[in-house]
């Protein structure tokens, strides 16, 4: 039951990493079966290899670079939001192992899926906001913030996995409660 748990936390806490990047968690989570660390359940065994690793590697390199360029930032949000929500489906679901493929891809997609999602909604919501007030100026500077958070959640994941879901489990409310305020917001700028 124990390992289940830490499991799950792992995955919970590798699919809230996919919610601030998409590849660096995907890359720790390859780096860390490539070497052992990190059981990964059975259909998933091909992110430990090398091709696995390295093409992981590439992809967290572009995507990261990608949010340094005026406008593509806000651009490539479009197109990681669903992208987050599916990596983190395959992170959660990467990291059960030992229990029933129904139950598994169930909880992948609800947990897993839902952190991620909720998380970059969030974010893509402030990214905007940051765009409206300051023009872009301090998106840099954002993005700098949410690749290291990937980094660091995706690292306390593999070393500390409850701690790290719990950490997750207090990001996703408190981005819920700003993507709520957010949409308030704009609903009652939209009836004026």
């Amino acid at each position: 039951m124990s390992d289940t748990i830490f499991a799950f936390s792992l995955g919970l806490g590798l699919a809230a990493a996919c919610g601030f990047r998409v590849f660096v968690p995907m890359f720790m989570l390859s780096l860390g079966a490539y070497y052992e660390w990190i059981p990964v359940s059975d259909g998933f065994s091909w992110l430990g290899t090398l091709p696995a690793l390295m093409t992981f590697g590439v992809a967290t390199v572009v995507e990261i670079g990608a949010y340094y360029v005026p406008w593509v930032d806000n651009a490539l949000d479009t197109v990681a939001t669903p992208a987050a929500a599916i990596a983190g489906i395959l992170v959660t679901a990467a990291c059960i192992i030992e229990m029933e493929p129904l139950m598994q891809w169930t909880l992948a997609v609800i947990a897993g899926g839902g952190a991620a999602g909720t998380v970059k909604t969030g974010l893509t919501g402030f990214r905007l906001s940051s765009t409206a007030v300051t023009g872009g100026i301090a998106n840099p500077l954002i993005a700098t913030v949410e690749w290291l958070s990937a980094l660091a959640i995706s690292i306390l994941s593999m070393v500390l996995p409850i701690l790290a879901a719990c950490l997750a489990i207090i990001v996703i409310l408190g981005l819920s409660r700003f993507a709520i305020g957010l949409f308030r917001r704009f609903r009652m700028v939209d009836e004026d």
